[in-house]
């Protein structure tokens, strides 16, 4: 389980050091900083698939996503008597990522190349990277070290040197898999590229979603939930079909759900309440399947270590809120679940199950935690360049 989430310099994100609990809830106003928070924990999640350079790129670049305002803000224009301006720079540029684990911690430091020739000079170069056991980084606890393109590993006789030719570009998370010298490295790389990411499933009327998929085995809905007839279907035999008849009922008394094998290929049908025949996903509201979604993707039959939703309450309707925080609820039993929404009556239902709830807000276009004591705050240190 993850107890800390570190980021500096994203966007918004100018130092935010978050504790997390098992079921965590990231609120505020809009503009507050929850959409920042949900991206820079799927950049996080691209170290371990070598993507978050890219995905920095399909943002605009690393100029696009850095914190935008002054390196240091002063006391006398937090409190109104100057106005906010720039200053002098004291440190290099940087975008730092990091968490802190019940086994590990980990933290990415990206930053611009040195002035070159090259037709990349905008690119986004990875400076450091460093994995340490626990959940501070000491140098006691430094378990491998990153630092340009020299990765080193630390073992019962010293550290070990693992490459020097790494490139800028490049994770150590996707090219150092060394079993033996550096099993940190393959356990945590593991351990990020299980986490899931839902936000916001297709429903319209074009969705692969309201259309029969080929039948074949999914314990986890895909992203775009377009398997989601075989990913019921594969709940309901590994599981039982308790579990989703029960998420059925909770949200539509009187309804069940079937999943009809035309060979070989799933399609899904509701029967309702005072219908005469059962509806296809065709003919479901935006609403009403977007819940059965929620229903595959929380009810999955292979937990991930993490599970960060997305504006959950989209298209549906209030009264299929309280429903979903029970499934929520139920799916943070078995994995860390983060839950980024503005729904006032999700998030009502969400805190009367004792949920960590995080109220995110701006102070002169800088997110904060809404009444954050900084002497209760988790310990964290960056890895110094």
């Amino acid at each position: 389980m993850l107890t800390t989430l570190a980021i500096s310099n994203y966007r918004s994100l100018r130092q935010l050091v978050l504790p997390l609990d098992k079921l965590n809830l990231i609120t505020g106003p809009n503009g507050s900083g929850k959409s920042s928070l949900y991206r820079a924990l799927r950049l996080l999640a691209d170290t371990a698939q070598s993507r978050v350079v890219a995905s920095l790129a399909r943002e605009g670049g690393l100029q696009s996503t850095l914190w935008a305002g002054p390196e240091s803000i002063a006391r006398s224009v937090r409190l109104g008597e100057h106005p906010v301006q720039g200053t002098p720079r004291q440190h290099p540029v940087n975008l730092r990522l990091g968490f802190a684990s019940e086994d590990f911690g980990y933290a990415i430091d990206l930053g611009l190349p040195a002035p070159s020739g090259s037709a990349f000079s905008l690119d986004p170069q990875i400076k450091r990277e460093c994995i340490w056991h626990g959940l501070e980084l000491r140098p006691s606890s430094l378990l491998v070290d990153r630092d340009r393109p020299l990765v080193r590993v630390r073992s019962s006789d010293g550290w070990t040197h693992v490459t020097d030719r790494l490139s800028a570009f490049e994770s150590m998370m996707s090219q150092i898999s060394d079993p033996r010298n550096a099993p940190e490295v393959l356990a945590l790389r593991e351990f990020i590229r299980g986490w899931r990411f839902y936000d916001h499933f297709r429903t319209d009327a074009e969705s692969p979603v309201r259309t029969p998929h080929v039948g074949t085995w999914t314990p986890i809905l895909g992203n775009d939930g377009s398997d989601l007839a075989p990913a019921i279907q594969t709940i309901r035999e590994v599981e039982g079909s308790t579990a989703v008849a029960a998420a059925v009922e909770d949200a539509f008394p009187g309804s069940r759900l079937e999943v009809e094998d035309n060979d070989g290929r799933f399609a899904l049908k509701m029967t309702q309440h005072g219908l005469l025949r059962p509806l296809g996903a065709a003919e479901l509201s935006d609403g009403t399947l977007r819940y059965l979604l929620w229903i595959a993707a929380l009810l999955t039959p292979r937990p991930p270590a993490l599970m960060v939703l997305n504006e959950p309450e989209t298209s549906l309707h209030p009264d299929l809120l309280k429903p979903l925080a029970r499934l929520i609820v139920n799916a943070a039993e078995r994995t860390q679940v983060v839950v980024v929404t503005h729904a006032s009556r999700l998030i009502q239902s969400l805190n009367e199950h004792g949920c960590r709830s995080i109220v995110l807000e701006k102070q002169f276009g800088e997110t904060k935690v809404v009444g954050a004591d900084p002497l209760h705050a988790p310990k964290w240190k960056w890895p110094a360049r």
